[in-house]
């Protein structure tokens, strides 16, 4: 005969440690529309490493609630105030683009909880608005540009025609690009809705500049890089791209038109070190059709981050714990040497890339050389934490 559970054995039962109830935290991410694909790297790449633990994060249960922000501010503003108000979330990650980071990360970090970015990283979070509850995995906008006006130098360019979307991630990547390129710069600003790039195309094809720069993440960066082949341009210009413009899912559908563009990383699928390849290994296992990008990447080591915080701290009772263990960066990452500067964004290495046919003559990012090492940004001098 089955013995019943009193109310208060039920009780006993579960304040055990086994049956705690998982830490929620937050994930606004973008999963519709022509980008959707890089908010599902970014949700799948976190949940490899929750995986990996099996439904843990340092030996914590975990629970992610992920939800779809549409690319609009105002959407990722409304998830974020419900996660923090209705759901009692303290622990938020997930945009995608800095337009819905500037409206929904200075919410978040007001209301004392803490927002970890896989991605977006605007500047006018970076210097003086600065926050002790806002960290950065990936880098800050600029400094992921910077590194190709490092190599487009490098590679011995003196002018340039600049594209990028007219919000502030596009502006900073501009801005980036510039400041290390050092040679002469047509600035040109699209949209992040735009599907037809023939004006753009006659602009280029007037300026004639030694080299093209653009940055256009997702199905932007798709339709951008066809636009450029089919205009004739590809094989007159080269171009120098940062890794938003050169994912696996772009190469895969320009296919071989990538072929011999250069680019700059800090982190690709080639890298030796064992944390990359038990992640590329566990990545190609689950998802043998996908490629992999620095989307899942750089989520992934965002949950690395937050399961070294919390062997620590053991959740997010301690919300002081919990910072001073994030801010020491306590994990192995991907991409080789990590730490957080002053301002609690990366400060990380750089590296020269080429589009190469793989296996099956497959276009794929080959690493070539070191471009930049321990760089941080520029605006960590104007944080005062």
């Amino acid at each position: 005969m089955k013995k019943l559970l009193t109310a208060a054995s039920l009780l006993a039962l579960t304040s055990l440690p086994g049956f705690a109830d998982p830490v929620k935290i937050g994930m606004i991410t973008t999963l519709s529309g022509p980008p959707g694909y890089l908010g599902e790297q970014i949700r799948d790449g976190f949940m490899l490493a929750v995986e990996a633990e099996g439904g843990k994060l340092g030996g914590v249960p975990v629970e992610v609630v992920v939800e779809d922000d549409g690319l609009k501010p105002g959407n990722g503003l409304q998830i974020a105030d419900k996660f923090m108000n209705e759901d009692g979330i303290k622990l938020i990650t997930g945009i995608v683009f800095s337009n819905v980071a500037g409206a929904t990360v200075p919410e978040i970090v007001d209301n004392d909880a803490i927002y970890i970015s896989p991605n977006a990283a605007p500047s006018s979070l970076a210097g003086a608005d600065c926050n002790p509850n806002y960290f950065v995995v990936s880098w800050q906008n600029d400094a992921l540009h910077e590194a190709s006006g490092v190599a487009a130098k490098k590679l011995g360019y003196k002018t340039a025609v600049a594209l990028a979307p007219n919000y502030q991630a596009g502006k900073d990547a501009i801005a980036g690009f510039e400041r290390e390129f050092g040679g002469q710069v047509t600035e040109i600003f699209t949209s992040l809705d735009q599907t037809d790039f023939a004006p753009e195309m006659a602009q280029i094809r007037a300026a004639n500049p030694d080299v093209v720069f653009q940055f256009h993440p997702g199905g932007l960066g798709i339709t951008f890089l066809k636009q450029y082949q089919q205009a004739g341009l590809l094989g007159q210009i080269p171009m120098v791209l940062s890794e938003p413009s050169l994912d696996g899912v772009i190469l895969g559908a320009v296919g071989d038109a990538a072929i011999g563009i250069k680019g700059t990383t800090h982190w690709a699928a080639d890298f030796d070190n064992a944390a990359s390849q038990e992640m590329v290994a566990a990545w190609t296992a689950k998802y043998p059709d996908r490629p992999i990008t620095t989307y899942a990447q750089q989520s992934y080591d965002t949950a690395k981050l937050i399961a070294s915080a919390f062997a620590k701290t053991g959740g997010v009772d301690d919300m002081d714990a919990l910072r001073a263990a994030l801010k020491s960066a306590d994990f192995t990452s991907t991409r080789g040497n990590f730490a957080f500067g002053v301002n609690q964004h990366p400060v990380q290495d750089w590296y020269l890339t080429e589009v190469v046919a793989g296996a099956g003559g497959k276009p794929e990012v080959k690493t070539l050389e070191k471009l930049r090492e321990n760089v941080g940004d520029i605006y960590a001098a104007e944080c005062k934490m």
